[in-house]
């Protein structure tokens, strides 16, 4: 019994951030925005997702037919971070915490990305997508925050409780139009939260975020389907150009944003819990190495895996997948383990850090 409603907990998961389903509604309009029409927010082009019949099928799979292989059998590496390795972190160092959530030291202070820390990305606490394993640091372990830069509302990006505590901890919260008005329903003071639409841009210090185009889609229940914007976003410091990808289809967009505000020194790209019956919100492997490409990056590293089983793939399969296809069009990719500081002009020395925690053999380098 406690299996299935583990897999219901993580249909109803799936199903609101691929298949439409949306728990709360939402009255607000946003008219001035462009994207917003008939009081939703819509993509530049209708993604394909599994409808009709695609739809039930998909459900049908995720109650019955998950395979032991998208969870690890063994612990994954990782690189502690201890309160000296922050103290001594130099400007633009990077620390992957698991799935889209990076800790990045900018214009001398600490920005995190789509903060989750919880141990489920789920609506509730008892079932649910589990971690892996712990989040690499502790929330009360987290440097002062400068701010917090949030993706869109799905679950595994925007953790209630992660965000609750935060409320009152971090300086500023950037977040797509919308979302901001959700999390000061929590608690985050208004004064706090910078909302913006695509293409628009909020500075802070010397860093300049702008929110980007994605092609992916909101909902956290069953009344508030694309009432919330989603967005990428370009960070621009004197000294460094980095993308953070959120959720993205691949879609056309990304060569604009390549045009506009590339070339990026390093971009955090989206590379796990994709399908190609959903591929139109959530990029395949392939996909992932092109959007780098079309954005004009120097650096790869793939997020959005390693964290939650979130798919039908073997949990390892992104890296595998994303290196391959690296190497084939020649890309600079880095694969750091979780916890590993990252500079973004030298990334580490790739390492297969995934193959030991596989419970297969894989090919060796």
């Amino acid at each position: 019994m406690k299996r299935r409603w583990l897999w219901i907990s993580l249909s109803l998961v799936v199903a609101t951030g691929i298949t439409g389903m949306s728990v709360s509604g939402s009255a607000v309009e946003y008219p001035l925005s462009p994207q917003f029409k008939e009081g939703r927010f819509r993509n530049a082009t209708k993604p394909r997702v599994p409808e009709g019949r695609e739809s039930a099928s998909l459900w049908w799979k995720f109650l019955t037919g998950k395979q032991p292989g998208t969870r690890p059998s063994a612990p994954i590496p990782v690189s502690p971070i201890t309160a000296e390795a922050l103290a001594a972190a130099q400007e633009g160092e990077l620390f992957r915490l698991g799935h889209s959530t990076v800790l990045m030291r900018l214009d001398g202070g600490w920005w995190i990305t789509d903060p989750v820390f919880s141990e489920r990305a789920s609506p509730v606490s008892w079932a649910g997508p589990k971690r892996f394993q712990p989040a690499m640091l502790a929330l009360e372990d987290l440097p002062p925050l400068k701010g917090v830069l949030i993706s869109h509302d799905h679950y595994d990006h925007l953790d209630k409780a992660t965000i609750i505590a935060l409320a009152r901890r971090a300086e500023t919260f950037i977040t797509p139009l919308g979302v901001g008005d959700l999390i000061q329903r929590w608690g985050v003071p208004a004064d706090r939260i910078h909302q913006l639409d695509w293409w628009q841009s909020y500075q802070a210090g010397q860093i300049t975020f702008t929110a980007t185009p994605a092609q992916h889609f909101s909902g956290r229940g069953l009344f508030d389907r694309d009432r919330r914007l989603w967005a990428s976003w370009a960070i621009r410091t004197p000294s460094l150009n980095l993308f953070f990808s959120g959720d993205s289809g691949y879609f056309d967009g990304f060569a604009e944003i390549g045009r506009r505000l590339g070339p990026f020194d390093l971009t955090l790209v989206e590379c796990g819990a994709y399908d190609p019956l959903w591929s139109g919100v959530h990029m395949l492997p392939e996909q992932t190495v092109q959007a780098h490409i079309d954005l004009r990056g120097r650096w790869l590293v793939p997020i959005h895996n390693s964290t939650f089983d979130l798919a039908f793939h073997d949990w390892y399969a992104p890296m595998e997948q994303v290196l391959a296809a690296a190497r084939q069009r020649q890309v600079a990719i880095a694969m750091p383990l979780l916890g590993q500081g990252i500079d973004p002009h030298q990334p580490p020395p790739l390492r297969t850090w995934w193959r030991g925690a596989s419970g297969r053999e894989l090919a060796a380098e």
